[in-house]
């Protein structure tokens, strides 16, 4: 009787999961749409970890970038964006090439460089201080009414928002008055 009870107790769980997975997706949706929210992406699929010692800001060819499927990826998000009615004003990217290469991919106009979001994984840079220009870029942003999606690396999304990315995975993001960052949602188009 119990291991029977236990077992409608799994499969009711089971289901409950299921039904709110496309609430949440929708929610995180809605919370991209929102006034006062910014898109925090990571770059697209590009295989391997961190870069060799001798890597060079603008020569990729020293970087990890894009695979194929990256490059597919970065486009098919930036459509579902679209798809979704994600109004979105800049596309801030790291001068990483594979961050650079996703934030071309989405299709949305102007990129622009912005150096606090490039990787500090192993040492490349400094997190505190990387991490507050992002803060203080995002309520530039806020105080002209816009909305930034910003495409970067694993570690400084999750030193901004405590979330560990899969690649391609959207973070919606929202600044507090007092200077925090909530998460809104997170969106996995794959």
């Amino acid at each position: 009787m119990i291991k029977r009870r236990t077992g409608r107790i799994a499969i009711a769980a089971v289901v409950a999961a299921l039904m709110a997975a496309p609430a949440a997706a929708r929610d995180a949706w809605d919370a991209a749409r929102a006034g006062g929210t910014h898109l925090l992406m990571r770059h697209a699929v590009a295989p391997g970890t961190g870069d060799p010692a001798d890597v060079t800001l603008g020569d990729c060819s020293t970087q990890r970038n894009l695979s194929e499927a990256g490059r597919q990826q970065a486009e098919r998000i930036g459509r579902k964006l679209v798809e979704n009615g994600v109004a979105i004003d800049v596309v801030l990217t790291s001068q990483w090439c594979r961050a650079r290469d996703t934030a071309e991919r989405l299709g949305f106009r102007p990129v622009k460089d912005e150096p606090a979001l490039n990787s500090f994984f192993a040492g490349r840079g400094d997190r505190a201080e990387q991490t507050e220009a992002l803060k203080q870029r995002i309520a530039e942003f806020d105080a002209a009414g816009r909305k930034a999606a910003m495409v970067s690396h694993q570690v400084n999304i999750t030193a901004l928002t405590g979330v560990y990315p899969a690649s391609g995975e959207i973070v919606v993001i929202r600044l507090g008055k007092d200077g925090g960052i909530s998460v809104e949602g997170q969106i996995r188009t794959d």
